[in-house]
């Protein structure tokens, strides 16, 4: 039945989209299980990149609230001229320029060649590498024999021309590559079209420009600035460019592509969310620059990928350096957004932007990873979300995943510092490594999570993806962390009666699962565990784990192999448990000997947060297991929902931890799997015809799948193109009930969509939906 009209909240602090309109109405109903139930662009920057075209306001500080695209004062209108006759023929012979137009339309050559017409506004947008068009208004026709013109651009606050941050850009009779060079391409009166190349390593970023004229009768040069600024971006259309990428296809997905999917869960039950990057959306790119800025690098670095994207890997992470989002896995986020409530890297960005840099909180590695995404997009960089199933965080440069077990078989947790990360977000960027050996350009890792440091800043990469495949791990940047995240072997420790300790048995398959991103040109996942790692024991993935081990803090590490004749082995049904249910698992155990076997398993599971740091132990018993010769036996494991229900943590994971000693052959057994507690979709479905300035409608139905009330449910509802981010505070949800939730709006950009919506709820986390919409034109 049709609910109370419910207000939007907030929805100028919420994520924004290009033209999008808040929904026009939302209805919401709550059907409880038996019964029905009502409920109720950059001032600052600029200044200090072009001091001499733009003056200090009149204020106590020199601080801005946020990047943005601003012009610098117009000339002021001529004065009248004298009459007499000597000035009228001095008024001719000086040449200016009357205007600049830097052809920098939304649907114009320039935008449109450069692959820069999505981003919002109609400041010139231009990639580095490629010729773009500029028109001048001059105060006579221009005279190629006497009059000389040149253009000049400044980035940073102290341009120098031997920085490459203060270009001057002559005018040439014929371009060539590789160089700041003007031609005139068409003369018309008084007007001229210049035509200018940049070379492919110029520094990116925000530029003033200026022309300056004069004559060769002697008298003083003439200037004149821009109205508008010029903002240069890593071009990877562009074959001399460090991030150029050759396929179309893969440009498309990793440039211009404005949503993607991001996958969590665990490597046998994985799970996928959209993601809304939306680097085009107005303001995203000033934030961006803002980003830049506020990392205090050098404009003159600013050329180099390899640096951008290392800032960048530093400046998502608000560790160290007040950077854009906070880290919170402690599961109390009360004085923020829940991690797992963001469906999109706008809001986020256009907060840290219009405070003027304080940190949002609260962000976890998928969030880190997506705003990653959309910051190199941006800026022009190919990137990508990679998730990692079973992930590993080595913290002690040991290239290994260490366990310690005391002389009962039992974990000392203390000493356990490594942990291995049910899943773990990161991104792939695409460029040439010319500071590297040839041959490591292409994918490379970079990591915001803060998560180690790295020479004393929490940031991670780039790290040469080939150089991480074939344990190359002393290439810079950061491999050894990298490769010991996805392909380190889990070494088992036990404590001696001396105290001193022996190494009882390895796992060489444990680390680097599923390494999973979102497929070129579908919603579909695709498995990169390939680029990362040879097969798991091949001849080509031992020696890599053995050469990168050679280079960590335990290079002797591997003992002599023993003949091992008992496995163990953890298996689910289908997809797995569900949230409110008890869990069911499979322990299949394995004699492959000629001989009976007998052992007894300990058993442990344990509430986990996806990072790999348990909360507690929940329950732990003791199995006595007696196999006969060449037997398989299967023990049906179960853990009542009662046992867990009130200990889960975000994620709703757990790890079953089982460890044994045969007797006859005094073989080590050793498993850790973890599994998580599926959580419901949100179904979205799209109700009438999606066109452009029409009302449609979109209805979202979730049920609560525990026998308990959901506390403080929120939605959170939003679309590019379709309408702005906004909340719909529901309430408290009864156990098993359903909840209706219809959004009404106006769609108001043609073509594919997505209506993304997820649910806020600290009893319940990961619950999402995606419906796709096309918006047929008027």
């Amino acid at each position: 039945m049709p609910g109370e009209r419910l207000s939007v909240r907030g929805t100028s602090e919420v994520g924004r989209f290009p033209g999008a309109a808040p929904p026009t109405r939302v209805e919401l109903t709550i059907h409880k299980e038996g019964e029905k139930k009502q409920e109720g662009g950059c001032r600052r920057w600029f200044r200090k990149m072009c001091p001499c075209c733009c003056k200090h306001q009149n204020c106590t500080s020199d601080v801005t609230d946020k990047v943005e695209f601003v012009k610098p004062p117009a000339p002021e209108p001529a004065k009248p001229k004298p009459e007499n006759g000597e000035a009228k023929e001095m008024e001719e012979i000086k040449f200016s320029v009357s205007s600049v137009d830097l052809l920098s339309s939304k649907t114009g050559q320039n935008r449109k060649e450069h692959h820069t017409d999505l981003y919002q506004g109609d400041e010139l947008i231009i990639r580095r590498g490629q010729t773009f068009q500029m028109e001048l208004e001059l105060n006579r026709p221009f005279n190629a024999d006497n009059d000389k013109l040149h253009l000049e651009l400044k980035t940073g606050p102290l341009p120098l021309v031997s920085k490459g941050t203060h270009v001057i850009i002559p005018l040439v009779d014929h371009l060539e590559d590789e160089r700041w060079e003007a031609k005139i391409v068409e003369q018309n009166g008084n007007k001229i079209k210049l035509s200018v190349n940049s070379p492919a390593s110029a520094v990116i970023g925000l530029y003033g420009l200026t022309v300056t004229t004069s004559s060769s009768k002697g008298e003083a040069a003439t200037t004149h600035d821009s109205t508008k600024n010029i903002v240069m971006l890593f071009n990877p259309w562009c074959e001399e460019d460090a991030v150029f990428l050759d396929n179309e296809e893969e440009t498309t997905e990793y440039v211009l592509n404005d949503t993607g999917r991001i996958y969590y869960g665990t490597e046998k039950q994985i799970g996928a969310r959209t993601w809304n990057f939306g680097q085009f959306h107005e303001g995203i790119l000033e934030a961006c620059l803002f980003i830049l800025e506020k990392s205090d690098m050098p404009p003159s670095g600013r050329g180099d990928p390899v640096n951008v994207v290392r800032v960048i890997s530093a400046m998502i992470n608000a560790q160290d350096d007040s950077g854009v989002l906070v880290g919170n896995w402690s599961g109390n986020y009360s004085d923020g957004v829940p991690p797992s409530a963001w469906s999109s890297s706008v809001e986020i960005l256009r907060k840290y932007h219009s405070s003027n840099g304080t940190p949002v909180s609260y962000g976890q590695c998928w969030v880190f990873s997506g705003i990653t995404t959309t910051v190199l997009r941006c800026l022009g960089i190919p990137a990508r979300s990679v998730t990692n199933f079973q992930s590993a965080h080595d913290t002690d440069v040991s290239l290994t995943t260490d366990v310690y077990l005391d002389e009962d078989m039992e974990p000392i947790d203390y000493l356990n510092s490594d942990s291995v990360w049910n899943f773990h977000v990161w991104n792939d960027c695409w460029m040439a490594r010319a500071d590297l050996p040839p041959g490591y350009g292409g994918w490379q890792a970079v990591d915001s999570t803060p998560q180690e440091t790295s020479q004393g800043t929490f940031c991670c990469g780039p790290a040469s993806i080939n150089g991480i495949r074939s344990g190359q791990v002393y290439l810079k940047h950061d491999t050894p962390f990298v490769f010991a995240e996805v392909n380190s072997d889990k070494i088992f420790w036990q404590r001696n009666a001396d105290a001193t300790f022996s190494q009882i048995h390895s796992e060489k398959k444990a680390v680097g699962h599923c390494i999973s991103t979102k497929a070129v040109g579908s919603d579909e996942r695709a498995d990169i565990t390939h680029l990362y790692k040879h097969q798991e024991g091949s001849e080509e993935e031992r020696i890599a784990v053995e050469t990168a081990s050679r280079y960590g803090s335990k290079p002797n590490v591997y003992s002599t192999a023993t003949a091992e004749d008992v496995s163990i082995e953890v298996k689910m049904e289908g997809e797995g448990p569900r949230m409110g249910t008890d869990a069911h698992l499979s322990i299949l155990v394995k004699n492959l000997s000629s001989h009976p076997r007998q052992t007894t398993l300990h058993s442990r599971v344990a509430v986990m947060y996806y990072t790999g740091v348990l909360k507690g132990t929940i329950r732990k018993e003791q199995m006595a297991v007696e196999l006969l010769p060449n037997e398989e036996k299967t023990i049906e494991w179960m853990l009542p929902y009662q046992q867990y229900q009130n200990q889960l943590v975000d994620q709703a994971a757990l790890m079953l931890t089982l460890s044994g000693r045969v007797s006859e052959t005094q073989q080590v057994l050793a498993n850790q799997t973890t599994f998580r507690l599926r959580t419901p979709d949100l179904n979205v479905t799209p109700v009438g015809e999606a066109v452009v300035g029409k009302e449609m409608a979109a209805k979202i139905t979730f049920t609560n799948p525990l026998p308990r009330m959901l506390k403080g449910v929120v939605f959170r509802v939003e679309g590019l193109g379709l309408q702005k981010g906004h909340e719909v505070v529901v309430g408290d949800v009864s156990g098993h009930s359903t909840v209706t939730l219809t959004e009404h709006f106006i769609p108001t950009q043609p073509g594919p969509r997505k209506l993304v919506a997820s649910l806020d709820c600290k009893q319940l986390t990961q619950v999402h939906g995606v419906a796709d919409i096309v918006v047929l034109e008027q």
